[in-house]
């Protein structure tokens, strides 16, 4: 009896790990910046991310910089003009939770040229999984399907060792 109680246990800690979000500091160790490779840096940072729904991107800067959610259109030409609800943030950090309401999100820095010039800015996508071909870089995550199949067979081996 113990032992089937200890299974239910690691079967109810590895579903609460599926569960679990994960926050994401926008560029890693380098923050939200000037980037030194220019937009590519923040395109390859967020290519090896598997983004979720529930998951939090943070963006961290030192210095003069701020975030503000545009659209792909002015993503693309840096319009610095017309941020999505109004919203420029001006004091880090920045914790943006990602949402089922959209699946890619745009980001840029809207101090003077950082994004036209130097490529400070983000695209975050939470469709680009593991089997994607453009995305086959992507580390397995939580919430692939391999941690509640490990969880499942492990039950059912710790059920039939204990009989």
């Amino acid at each position: 009896m113990m032992m089937k109680m200890c299974s239910l246990v690691v079967v109810m800690v590895a579903l609460l790990k599926v569960a679990a979000a994960d926050n994401y500091t926008v560029g890693g160790d380098m923050g939200w910046t000037i980037p030194p490779l220019g937009k590519v840096a923040y395109s390859t940072w967020a290519k090896t991310k598997n983004f979720d729904v529930g998951d939090v991107i943070v963006f961290k800067w030192t210095g003069n910089h701020n975030v503000a959610e545009v659209s792909k259109a002015d993503y693309d030409s840096c319009n610095i003009t017309n941020p999505i609800d109004g919203t420029i943030y001006q004091t880090s950090p920045v914790n943006i939770p990602l949402t089922s309401n959209n699946n890619t999100r745009y980001f840029i820095c809207t101090v003077a040229d950082h994004c036209s010039n130097f490529g400070q800015k983000v695209t975050i996508s939470m469709d680009q999984k593991w089997w994607d071909d453009d995305h086959n870089s992507a580390p397995f995550r939580h919430t692939s399907i391999l941690p509640p199949f490990f969880a499942f067979f492990l039950t059912i081996f710790l059920s039939f060792s204990l009989n």
